[in-house]
């Protein structure tokens, strides 16, 4: 672990521990980051699945994925960035992102689902853009504390913050 990168980012970070008080601030900045790259897969998972017109089911485990995949990606292309090898950056990935995307997913999904003709909607309707909009703004609301607890124990995005430049 290098320290001498890690002071710079002290304001993230609780302490050189990680164990701490954690600012808001932080925790929705690091739910942001991963919200993102969820996002992304998310919706293009959507938009594929609807545009080939895949029943629900295959569609929502293409977002799923795709999540993973686009949200594990932003964490690894920062990490690489660093000089890190990408053993070492995808092993990094997982630690910092697995929950809260898993957490982000289990929401935006369980809303989709849950929302009254969602599933059925078309990319044309404005039902599945909006349910698709409202169920990530809850999904970071749900993952913006886990996100905080998890960063307060060195855990979840704090393990990443050694490797920013």
């Amino acid at each position: 672990m290098q320290h001498d990168t890690h002071s710079e980012h002290a304001h993230h970070a609780p302490t050189h521990e990680g164990h701490g008080t954690v600012s808001w601030s932080t925790a929705a900045q690091a739910t942001l980051h991963c919200l993102t790259g969820c996002a992304i897969g998310e919706v293009l998972g959507m938009v594929i699945g609807t545009a080939l017109g895949w029943g629900n089911v295959p569609t929502m485990v293409l977002a799923i994925a795709l999540a993973f995949v686009f949200g594990y990606s932003f964490t690894l292309r920062g990490v690489l960035r660093a000089g890190v090898g990408f053993r070492t950056a995808f092993r990094v990935a997982l630690a910092a992102d697995t929950l809260s995307i898993a957490v982000m997913e289990l929401i935006d999904n369980g809303v989709i689902a849950l929302w009254p003709n969602a599933m059925d909607a078309h990319l044309a309707d404005l039902l599945f853009w909006g349910a698709l909009a409202i169920s990530l703004a809850v999904a970071f609301v749900v993952a913006t504390p886990v996100n905080k607890w998890m960063i307060g124990r060195g855990k979840g995005h704090a393990v990443v913050h050694q490797y920013h430049r």
